[in-house]
């Protein structure tokens, strides 16, 4: 296949960009939100590539287009398409599992034909637009069988593939009928990045015992496979932890500013300034721990430990995959549980819980971070969890304290945090409690000690990290001095 003219090219379901139409039917493009579009952006923002992605729109795909210095390829794909391989099998067959099946998983035969399709498509339009000898970097678990369909077309690229959510357990991932055909698809690439340990070793445990291959530590050595499917040449591949950070400057730039500072203060004012402003921010789904962090709220408020108006939640929803069921279903859960909680607990003009089920721009959510006294980030599965990491860089005053689930893989960083295990109610009760009332000098040192942890390891360095550790695959990089 002939070779485009980008030395370096990200493939990812989404464009990082939203189309936004003027009433005069004029064409925009704004940055999109979301934790890997957040993280990419000051990446690709010092490199001249192309970034190879769906436009957002079933209806109508715009032919490649530049915008704000990256080139822009969106990748068409259909109504049936979006259903099927987005809604079906990533969110109803592969986010189920590799998020401990805390909802079952549905197999559709279907569901799979459309994934093979549609990342046969991707690949495509990553060949067409790389450059001889490019490297490559595709993202996430809706792209698993992409590396290897990329290698097929262009021998010539340097390939990886990072993983943004968990890797499950090979007890798990073996419940997948299509099992053997993801992990061939991931051995395409040269190198393969995880948010944690845990999951590279995951992942190499299952090609041992999936496909019986040999491993040394984080390498893993496939003998091939003699049949026509895609991924059967014979593999040497690196797996291990680069775990994803933020842009820590940009962020904490944006937080400086007055009129960022200026609306914080608004929003404590508009929620009835209590002594304690307690905050959630999450997308709407089963995985963050919503549910388990309302019911320690809700027992809180029963408990007599906190009321309305010194001590008011606020929990931001934002909207995620509305037509798959299981979000519908949880979306019911949660607006009823906050109708109780507010039934019950609050008074006249003052809320208990503040529940706000839509997205903000960056700004208001600096300004969000800023106003809160504890920040609840209590998952019950997460790949890394980048608010955590934003509260702590727009809490460049060392106010502030953090709730951290164990089971994220920024709880492995953070360790200063308020740990807590979210299924433990009794447990994130106290935990609660302890970062609204420890000592606000312990507070600071600890709020110090994760903003310098947070800043050491911001979004370039995670960046060469990992374009180092591909650059080097299948051997590990040399130790810098």
């Amino acid at each position: 296949m002939p070779s485009g003219s980008f030395d370096f090219v990200v493939a990812a379901n989404r464009l990082p960009v939203d189309r936004v139409v003027a009433p005069d039917g004029t064409t925009t493009w704004r940055t999109s939100p979301g934790g890997l579009v957040t993280a990419m952006e000051s990446v690709m923002r010092h490199r001249e590539g192309a970034w190879v992605g769906w436009a957002g729109s079933p209806e109508e795909t715009p032919e490649p287009f530049d915008n704000e210095g990256l080139h822009l390829h969106p990748v068409p794909l259909s109504g049936e398409e979006v259903r099927d391989y987005y809604e079906g099998f990533s969110n109803d067959t592969l986010w189920p599992i590799y998020h401990d099946v805390i909802v079952p998983p549905t197999f559709k035969r279907r569901w799979w034909a459309t994934y093979r399709r549609v990342n046969q498509r991707f690949a495509e339009a990553v060949a067409e637009v790389a450059a001889e000898g490019a490297t490559v970097w595709i993202h996430d678990y809706q792209l698993q069988l992409a590396p290897a369909l990329v290698r097929e077309l262009r021998p010539d690229l340097r390939i990886g593939w990072f993983d943004h959510i968990p890797f499950p357990p090979v007890e798990l991932f073996a419940q997948l009928p299509w099992r053997k055909s993801i992990l061939r698809g991931l051995l395409g690439a040269d190198f393969l990045g995880f948010q944690r340990r845990q999951d590279g070793a995951n992942f190499v445990r299952a090609c041992r015992e999936l496909l019986g291959a040999t491993s040394k530590g984080e390498v893993v050595t496939w003998q091939g496979a003699d049949d026509d499917e895609p991924g059967a040449a014979p593999r040497t591949v690196r797996a291990a932890a680069v775990p994803i950070s933020i842009d820590v400057q940009g962020l904490e730039e944006l937080a400086r500013k007055p009129e960022v500072r200026e609306r914080a203060r608004e929003i404590r004012h508009s929620l009835g300034d209590p002594e304690t402003l307690l905050l959630g921010v999450d997308r709407l789904d089963y995985t963050k721990g919503i549910r388990h962090r309302l019911r320690a709220i809700a027992e809180l408020y029963e408990d007599g430990e906190i009321r309305p108006p010194e001590v008011t939640f606020a929990q931001v929803a934002t909207p995620s995959r509305e037509r798959v069921a299981a979000y519908r279903d949880l979306r019911a859960q949660i607006e009823g549980t906050v109708g109780r909680i507010n039934g019950e607990f609050s008074l006249i003009g003052d809320t208990a819980v503040h529940y706000l089920h839509q997205s903000y721009p960056r700004e208001e959510m600096a300004a969000f971070f800023q106003a809160a006294d504890v920040m609840l980030v209590t998952p019950i599965r997460d790949g890394m969890n980048l608010v955590a990491k934003e509260y702590l860089t727009c809490r460049y005053d060392l106010g502030g304290a953090l709730v951290l689930s164990e089971f994220t893989g920024a709880a492995q960083e953070l360790r200063q945090a308020y740990l807590c295990n979210p299924h433990d109610i009794v447990g994130l009760k106290q935990t609660i409690l302890r970062a609204m009332r420890d000592d606000p000098a312990a507070k600071r040192r600890r709020m110090r000690t994760l903003r310098r942890r947070v800043a050491a390891h911001d979004v370039q360095t995670w960046a060469e990290q990992y374009l180092e550790a591909l650059g080097h695959a299948p051997d590990r990089p040399p130790r810098r001095s």
